[in-house]
């Protein structure tokens, strides 16, 4: 072969691996916060991982596909190995990126549960048909029915309520009531919230076709357009960052991340945190929207028993009052407490709707926030 020849092929070869480099960066910024928040995995780990994949199989261990990177969730995992001897291998990767790993792999998947946050994302999977249904007398008591996907592929393991959050000197709690009221004219520049692309966004906007229809929802989603203080940027802390850079006065937000910043190390966050009040709106309506982190069992799993074992687990009292205390997500097992700071937000009203609905109306979300020009 040629020099010329040789250097071509050198050249395509490396432009293929920028390329790939830079699909993987676009995919990492996708889920931004979402799933990236807590400690970050390494490739040390997930070489771990991979190595003990090839042997999950004969031992009966658990492959644990997750976009959680919580350190509580790791804490909970070996609690469960010393309690039960059954291994838990940790795969981690964005929910949409572990969605088409599972794709790929097909039945030689080592995947036996899949674990992402957003009901959304849950109903992607099984809609294309990588869960599998499962029958638990223990899920079906820890978890309420709404919480579970209809066909028991997913189950929710943690909540999060979507609230609004203001600026206390700015805003009088009196002023707000509803997310359809953030839409009125008297909140043009006020209001802060991610982009359309975010799937929290997209759930809450599924949830709203559900209550009152794709009419109302178009023109909410209108209206929160005409009243944005600045183009969609950054996830949920951003936001409450940019109220109190004074960007808006209101934002959307996840509660979870409000409560991480009042109890973070960063003093800033702290600083930011305090200087905001909570609002759970709709309260004399529909509710507050809340969404789910949830787990399911992948279609090919090679140790369902011991994944089925894992998921209880996890619905227990003592793994749910893990999760609130440390990540001060509202636990789905309704014999547990939140932790202190959720109590002192008080108890509120939620949407009463299964939250399969928030995959079956996701497509349709998209398309108006397409055709109201939601960046």
């Amino acid at each position: 072969m040629s020099k010329r020849k040789l250097s071509l092929i050198a050249f395509i070869l490396l432009l293929s691996s920028l390329l790939l480099v830079a699909c993987g960066n676009n995919d990492s910024s996708e889920d931004e916060s979402d799933d990236t928040e807590g400690s970050e995995s390494t490739g040390e780990e997930n070489n771990d991982s991979e190595d003990s994949e090839s042997t999950a199989e004969e031992s009966g261990e658990v492959n644990l596909y997750t976009s959680r990177h919580y350190d509580i969730d790791d804490e909970i995992y070996a609690a469960f190995t010393e309690e039960t001897g059954i291994e838990v291998n940790i795969i981690n990767g964005s929910a949409d990126e572990l969605i088409e790993r599972m794709k790929r792999e097909g039945e030689a998947t080592e995947a036996d549960l899949f674990f992402t946050a957003d009901a959304g994302r849950l109903h992607r999977a099984k809609e294309q048909d990588l869960l599998q249904p499962i029958e638990s007398e223990t899920l079906s008591a820890n978890i309420p029915q709404k919480l579970r996907d209809q066909d028991n592929e997913w189950f929710g393991l943690t909540k999060r309520a979507r609230v609004i959050v203001y600026h206390k000197d700015r805003v009088d709690e009196s002023e707000l009531s509803t997310y359809e009221a953030l839409a009125e004219p008297e909140w043009e520049d006020r209001v802060l919230i991610r982009s359309s692309e975010n799937i929290y966004n997209q759930s809450l906007l599924a949830s709203m076709i559900e209550m009152n229809g794709r009419d109302e929802a178009k023109a909410w989603a209108e209206g929160i357009v005409e009243n944005m203080g600045r183009t969609p940027q950054g996830g949920d802390r951003d936001q409450a960052k940019g109220v109190v850079a004074g960007e808006g006065d209101v934002a959307i937000m996840n509660t979870y991340y409000l409560g991480g910043m009042l109890n973070s190390a960063d003093e800033e966050e702290v600083k930011v945190a305090e200087q905001l009040g909570i609002f759970f709106p709709n309260q004399d309506s529909t509710g507050t929207h809340v969404n789910v982190s949830g787990v399911g069992v992948a279609k090919h799993s090679k140790n369902k028993e011991n994944a089925v074992q894992l998921i209880e687990y996890l619905s227990s009292k003592d793994a749910q009052h893990e999760f609130a205390s440390a990540n001060y997500e509202y636990p789905v097992n309704e014999d547990v407490a939140p932790a202190d700071v959720l109590k002192d937000w008080g108890d509120f009203t939620e949407q009463d709707i299964n939250l399969s609905i928030l995959g079956e109306n996701n497509a349709e979300a998209v398309r108006i926030f397409n055709e109201v020009d939601w960046k």
